[in-house]
C-alpha cells in the first residue's frame, strides 16, 4: 500500500497547471513522497508516536525492528535529495533541493513535530498554537510539493505566489480533517490506530472545536483555495480542484 501519494500528485498537478510536461515533475514528485514516507517511519517509532500499524500493515519498526526502521527513514531522506540531483536542469535541481530541505527541516516539518511534542506536555488549546503546528508539520511539505511542480513546469514567480494560497489552505484543511478522522473513523478504514489523540488527551482542532465546526471550517478553507487556484489557472486547475475536494471528503 503506497498510501494516498497526495504530495506527489500535487507536484504533478501543478506542473500540468502551467502547461509543463508532467514527466519533468516525476523526480520531485518521488522525492517529496520519500521524505513523507521517512517521516511516517520515524513518527511510528516507540520514542515518538508509538504506533504499531501504518497503511493497514505492521509499522516498519514492528516488522523489522527499531534500529532498521531508524535507518530506513534516514535512507529515504537522503535518497530524496540524491533523486533531486538527477533532474536534467541543474538550476531546477538546486532550487528543488533548497525548497525540500527547508520544508522538511528545522523551519518546516521537523519544527512542526517538535512543537507537537511540546504541546503534548502543555496541552495548549490556543488556536494559534495548533495552527502553527499544522502549518509546519503538514503544510510546509505540501507547499513544497506544489512549488517543485511549478519549477519543473517552468511556472512563473506569479504562478508560485498565486499557488501559495491554495497550498496553505489545503495543507491546513488536511490536518484538521486528520484530527476529525482520528475521532470518527476506525483502524481498519484508516490503516493506522485511531483515537490516540483523545486517549492521550492531545488537543486538536477537532477536540477543541468539535467535529461539525472542524468540518465546516475545513470546507471553507477548501472552497477559498479552489476559487483562488481556478482564478489563476482556469480549466488547467481541474486536477487541483479534485485534490482539494478529496482532502475534505476523504475517509482515510
Amino acid at each position: 500500500n503506497g498510501g494516498k501519494r497526495l504530495r506527489g500528485i500535487i507536484a504533478l498537478a501543478f506542473c500540468e497547471a502551467v502547461s509543463g510536461d508532467y514527466k519533468e515533475a516525476i523526480i520531485p514528485s518521488c522525492a517529496v513522497e520519500m521524505v513523507h514516507s521517512y517521516s511516517l517511519v520515524h513518527d511510528d517509532l516507540p520514542i515518538m508516536d508509538d504506533d504499531d500499524y501504518r497503511r493497514g500493515k505492521p509499522s516498519c519498526h514492528v516488522r523489522y525492528g527499531e534500529a532498521t526502521a531508524l535507518l530506513a527513514g534516514d535512507g529515504l531522506l537522503t535518497l530524496a535529495f540524491e533523486h533531486l540531483s538527477k533532474m536534467s536542469d541543474v538550476q531546477k535541481s538546486a532550487e528543488c533541493v533548497r525548497i525540500l530541505a527547508s520544508a522538511s527541516g528545522h523551519r518546516g516539518m521537523i519544527l512542526g513535530q517538535q512543537l507537537d511534542i511540546e504541546n503534548d506536555n502543555k496541552r495548549s488549546e490556543n488556536v494559534s498554537d495548533l495552527l502553527k503546528i499544522y502549518k509546519n508539520k503538514t503544510g510546509k511539505l505540501i507547499s513544497a510539493a506544489g512549488c517543485m511542480g511549478l519549477i519543473a513546469g517552468n511556472g512563473s514567480a506569479e504562478d508560485r505566489l498565486a499557488s501559495s494560497y491554495y497550498l496553505d489552505k489545503i495543507g491546513l484543511a488536511f490536518q484538521i480533517i486528520d484530527g476529525v478522522l482520528d475521532v470518527t473513523s476506525t483502524t481498519e478504514t484508516m490503516g493506522k490506530p485511531v483515537g490516540s489523540d483523545v486517549k492521550n488527551d492531545k488537543p486538536t482542532f477537532a477536540t477543541v472545536y468539535g467535529i461539525e465546526e472542524s468540518i465546516r471550517y475545513s470546507k471553507s478553507l477548501v472552497s477559498k483555495a479552489k476559487e483562488k487556484i481556478f482564478e489563476r489557472f482556469g480549466e488547467k486547475s481541474y486536477t487541483l480542484l479534485v485534490i482539494a475536494d478529496k482532502v475534505v471528503n476523504r475517509v482515510n
